[in-house]
C-alpha cells in the first residue's frame, strides 16, 4: 500500500520536474540539416551517427546513406554549426553549403 502511493507520488511530482527540465533542454538544442557527400554505404551513415553522438554537445544525430543527409539535434551553447562542419569533415566527408540541399 505504501508503496503505490509513493509511486503515484513520484508520478504526480517527480516526474513533472522531470518533464519540465527535458522541455527546457529541448527550447536549448538546435536542429540542423546537412547535406553531405562522401557517404558510399549504409555504414559509413551508421558511422557518422556514432561519432557525432560521442561529441560533447550532441544530443542526437541521424544521417540517411540514400539521401546523403544528416540531421543533428545539438546544444549551441556547447558546440557551434562550424565545429560540426569541421569534424564531419575530419570524419573523411563533405558538408555542402545550405544552398545546395536542393
Amino acid at each position: 500500500m505504501f508503496r503505490r502511493q509513493f509511486v503515484q507520488f513520484l508520478g504526480v511530482f517527480g516526474m513533472g520536474s522531470v518533464a519540465a527540465i527535458a522541455a527546457a533542454d529541448d527550447k536549448a538544442r538546435r536542429t540542423v540539416t546537412y547535406h553531405v557527400k562522401g557517404f558510399s554505404c549504409a555504414t559509413c551513415a551508421v558511422g557518422l551517427d556514432t561519432m557525432l553522438q560521442k561529441k560533447k554537445g550532441v544530443a542526437w544525430s541521424k544521417s540517411s546513406y540514400p539521401d546523403g543527409v544528416v540531421v543533428i539535434n545539438f546544444d549551441p551553447q556547447l558546440l557551434t554549426e562550424k565545429a560540426l562542419q569541421e569534424f564531419i569533415g575530419e570524419m573523411g566527408f563533405i558538408v555542402c553549403p545550405r544552398s545546395d540541399l536542393s
